[in-house]
């Protein structure tokens, strides 16, 4: 890494910790890029040149996050245990983040449905959620445990857009429901679709 290279790492963590600072300080709405460039000791036009947006931001941690997590989940596949555990364990971890941080929750997750195809598809790329969950079920889908006739892709965006729907509707609307028995159960019942189910004998002719 050259030194340029190295100062402009050091220059965006230094804008990422000052705005998540603020967001928690004073909001997230309350706070403006302004404010963000002050606070990080930089120029308006410097805290764009890293972070298009504010929101983008939100995408770095969120994106932190997911690396947190995947590295928790690798390890817990890697000792053995099974992956249907795991999968309830990541989602017993996204319901933990979602109810501690809700203000920020909020304004990234809306982003995955920006009418802004670009910030849209900026937010799907930062927040590989349903790439992770495919990870956990691979050995189920080896085993025959999960169906045959969808892709490891399908299934793991259709559980990822389970936990973004469900966690969107939380915060928005019902956030006195406890979110981790909300999403255990959602999970529940979307594996019941995504679990192979045994074929049934056929019946003898008469």
């Amino acid at each position: 890494m050259t030194v340029r290279e190295y100062q402009k790492k050091r220059r965006r963590e230094r804008i990422f910790q000052a705005a998540m600072s603020l967001f928690r300080e004073r909001g997230f709405q309350e706070t403006t890029a302004t404010d963000i460039a002050k606070a990080a000791h930089v120029s308006r036009g410097t805290f764009f040149n890293y972070f298009p947006y504010k929101e983008a931001v939100l995408l770095d941690y969120g994106s932190l996050l997911l690396s947190r997590l995947r590295e928790e989940v690798r390890k817990r596949l890697a000792q053995g245990q099974d992956p249907l555990q795991v999968l309830h364990f990541l989602f017993g971890e996204l319901a933990q983040f979602t109810k501690e941080e809700k203000a920020l929750v909020l304004p990234l997750l809306y982003e995955l449905l920006n009418p802004d195809p670009i910030r849209a598809k900026a937010a799907f790329e930062a927040l590989p959620l349903g790439d992770l969950i495919a990870e956990v079920l691979r050995p189920l889908k080896e085993k025959g445990v999960v169906r045959q006739d969808l892709s490891l892709e399908r299934m793991g965006r259709t559980l990822a857009d389970l936990y973004f729907l469900a966690a969107l509707r939380w915060a928005a609307y019902t956030p006195r429901r406890d979110l981790g028995e909300e999403l255990d159960k959602f999970l529940s019942l979307a594996l019941e679709g995504v679990l192979a189910r045994e074929k049934s004998p056929k019946k003898a002719k008469a």
